[in-house]
């Protein structure tokens, strides 16, 4: 597809994609190609969700309404937890719940900590793309120390 001057190349997402490099070099790509233009993309934030921390977010798996009733979270937790756990050695978890009339940050998506970057990793590759719900799963990593601090309203680098 042209756009302006550059040809922009769409493709199917390809987080969790078994050659993570392929994704990297096109990622990459797509980031230079804008980077320079007046969209102000930076390249640095753009990729921080794909480098592996120990920290999982997984999107596209829950709704509002789900997380809302006490029962169906619990639920919810412990399917998470237990598919997590086949992956890797989970420390934490964290689901966001919807207040009456507040904003809350990370809202519909599950952030899970792992023992390791190594168990984070293999967790973020075996989950990517699966389906939870009749959703497919996608996944991404976190800053850990944002995800200490219960911060999720970005995932940029902290400074």
């Amino acid at each position: 597809m042209q756009l302006g001057e550059k040809k922009l190349i769409v493709q199917r997402a390809s987080v969790g994609a078994k050659n993570p490099s392929s994704y990297m070099a096109t990622a990459s790509a797509a980031a230079a190609m804008f980077a320079g233009g007046a969209s102000g993309v930076n390249v640095v934030n753009m990729m921080a969700s794909t480098v592996p921390t120990t920290v999982l977010c997984l999107m596209n798996m829950v709704s509002p309404e789900e997380l809302a009733d006490d029962e169906e979270y619990e639920e919810i937790c412990e399917d998470v937890r237990e598919e997590c756990g086949k992956h890797g050695r989970v420390v934490n978890l964290h689901i966001p719940r919807p207040l009456e009339g507040a904003d809350v940050p990370g809202l519909g998506k599950i952030f899970v900590q792992f023992h390791s970057v190594s168990d984070c990793a293999t967790a973020g590759t075996a989950l990517a793309g699966r389906k939870f719900a009749n959703r497919v799963v996608v996944t991404s990593y976190f800053d850990p120390e944002r995800y200490a601090n219960r911060d999720f309203t970005s995932n940029e680098p902290t400074e």
